[in-house]
């Protein structure tokens, strides 16, 4: 079965509906990172003020907005580490839409918390030696089951790529008012939502523009994926501070969406994501999770090329305690 990529007009529909209940993040010029890394101009869009603290509200929001009155009172489920469900319980909020979370137990408080405060029921699940995302997966599936609710991926749905491509166009749309054009887009991935809407932004407007997928050491499903041909899973490792990025295989849509875009996958340590947070918030002023420093760490790292080039940064998130954010930064091999 091929599996869709949404078009032009589908990514346009979504952002024109969504681009209601969101903010608008700006788009901040950095020298600084421009002398440092060589290139021409570097442009950080900071997902991380999104409402909720990430891009995920846009394609959460988007997808609930295509569920039956029936299904919409009934309720949803997921499954999310942390971003997702925080997105999704503001978007279910917003809407009025009963939203069920299972998150690992392992995922930070903050996110747990966040989570709750946004009025959605909370379901923790304890996957032991197993990899978390099947186990949570498993258990949401099951409730969806007995309580009749709709079961939503929190990457793996074409909806959801069209939804957070959003964050695509309206960067756009902040270059060109800049008189910019990006040569160069990082923008990381864990199971691949954001960047599948991102690419496909930038493969219809600006075809010329290269989009770079950027994962943690470990949870390169995507870029090896992408350099194989086909969707490969990895392999239970070490665990990496991205918590949000440790997917082990990209879905199906977002990975149909990239391999349309021509995307290419870099990896990054957990030492370049603590350099990334520290550099993001001395000099831009800006509080970002690992996960969401994971692109500004591939940049920062020289992973790739970008001597005399344009480059857009996505960072994605700034959902991380006072407390986690202080250990990162205190962490001794910085």
């Amino acid at each position: 079965m091929t599996t869709l990529v949404p078009s032009l007009d589908h990514l346009k529909m979504a952002y024109a509906l969504t681009s209601a209940a969101t903010q608008v993040t700006p788009l901040l010029e950095s020298t600084a990172l421009a002398r440092e890394t060589g290139a021409a101009r570097v442009f950080v869009k900071p997902e991380s003020l999104q409402w909720a603290g990430s891009f995920k509200v846009r394609g959460a929001y988007w997808r609930l907005k295509q569920l039956s009155p029936d299904e919409a009172k009934k309720g949803v489920v997921a499954y999310s580490s942390g971003n997702f469900a925080q997105g999704l319980a503001a978007a279910g909020q917003a809407l009025g839409i009963p939203v069920t979370i299972v998150m690992p137990i392992d995922a930070p408080a903050a996110k747990r918390e966040a989570t709750a405060g946004y009025g959605a029921r909370v379901v923790l699940t304890d996957h032991g030696d197993r990899a978390r995302e099947e186990v949570a997966a498993a258990r949401a599936r099951a409730i969806a089951e007995t309580e009749g609710l709709t079961l939503l991926h929190p990457f793996d749905d074409p909806e959801i790529v069209a939804g957070q491509a959003g964050a695509g166009l309206e960067a756009l749309d902040q270059l060109a008012a800049k008189n910019a054009h990006a040569d160069l887009v990082f923008c990381s991935v864990g199971g691949g939502g954001l960047i599948g809407g991102v690419s496909l932004a930038f493969h219809y407007l600006s075809p010329q523009t290269e989009i770079i997928a950027v994962e943690p050491e470990g949870f390169n499903g995507m870029g090896s994926s992408l350099a194989h041909g086909a969707i490969e899973t990895m392999p239970i490792g070490p665990k990496s501070i991205c918590d949000g990025l440790m997917a082990r295989q990209p879905g199906e849509a977002p990975f149909a969406a990239v391999r349309a875009a021509g995307v290419r996958g870099v990896t990054v340590d957990d030492i370049s994501v603590r350099r990334a947070m520290k550099i993001a918030f001395e000099r831009m002023k800006l509080v970002l999770e690992p996960s969401g420093a994971a692109s500004l760490a591939a940049l920062l790292g020289g992973k790739v090329n970008v001597a005399g080039k344009t480059v857009l940064v996505v960072a994605t998130g700034g959902n991380v305690s006072l407390a986690d954010f202080i250990s990162h930064m205190n962490d001794g091999r910085i």
